[in-house]
């Protein structure tokens, strides 16, 4: 029996970040989480993805966006998985919360060293140049015409509740030109908590909305 990709997006929480590659795979679901709910911490994003999919028969393999690197392996260890793929992730560790994730990795400094790097000035975010750089205009007008999405502080502020990654074969994939998660930087990140090599892809950071076909691809042959 063929796996189901469960599509879990990043901050915002929004379903629409995947509407580009879930046309190309035959068993999906993407995942709203309810990210502007002060109430819903990272145990409310994992019962949301649980209840998704539990009328789904037979393996899933839960894909985790960005930040959804936190709650991907919180179903594994509910309900099982054939395997996690993270993409372009946050990747957890025991005892850090979303919010210190960024300190404790040196987000920050990989970002401006690797501007400087690219020939671009240090400034603050520019979702722009920073998230869509690589996003087809129309793709972009698109994300940008819709109201935005909300992304309430609550789960920043939870400790990652397991003690450490399930037992699940997990594969991580990073865009070749990520600029708020530089390829080097996220190298480095995995090796250290995840113990793995990352598979490389073209795009940035949104690389369902830049690169659906290519990661479309690379899903459907982990599968």
């Amino acid at each position: 029996m063929a796996a189901t990709f469960v599509l879990i997006p990043g901050a915002g929480g929004s379903a629409w970040y995947w509407h580009r590659v879930t046309p190309l795979l035959a068993e999906a679901v993407a995942v709203e989480l309810p990210a502007a709910d002060d109430t819903a911490d990272l145990s409310a994003y994992a019962d949301v993805v649980c209840a998704a999919v539990a009328d789904v028969d037979g393996p899933l393999v839960l894909v985790g966006q960005s930040m959804g690197a936190f709650t991907a392996p919180l179903v594994a260890d509910r309900i099982g998985a054939a395997m996690i793929v993270l993409v372009n992730p946050m990747v957890p560790t025991a005892g850090e919360s979303p919010g210190q994730w960024w300190d404790a990795t040196g987000q920050d400094r990989a970002m401006a060293e690797h501007f400087r790097r690219i020939g671009l000035p240090d400034k603050d975010f520019d979702p722009v140049e920073d998230f869509f750089h690589d996003v087809p205009a129309q793709v972009r007008d698109e994300a940008f015409s819709q109201p935005p999405p909300g992304q309430s502080d609550t789960p920043f502020g939870q400790t990652w509740p397991l003690d450490g990654w399930p037992d699940v074969p997990t594969r991580v994939v990073a865009g070749s030109d990520d600029r708020f998660f530089p390829l080097e930087f996220q190298r480095r990140v995995v090796r250290d908590r995840l113990g793995l090599d990352v598979d490389v892809l073209p795009g940035g950071h949104l690389m369902a909305l830049s690169r659906p076909r290519e990661l479309a691809d690379y899903l459907l042959a982990l599968r």
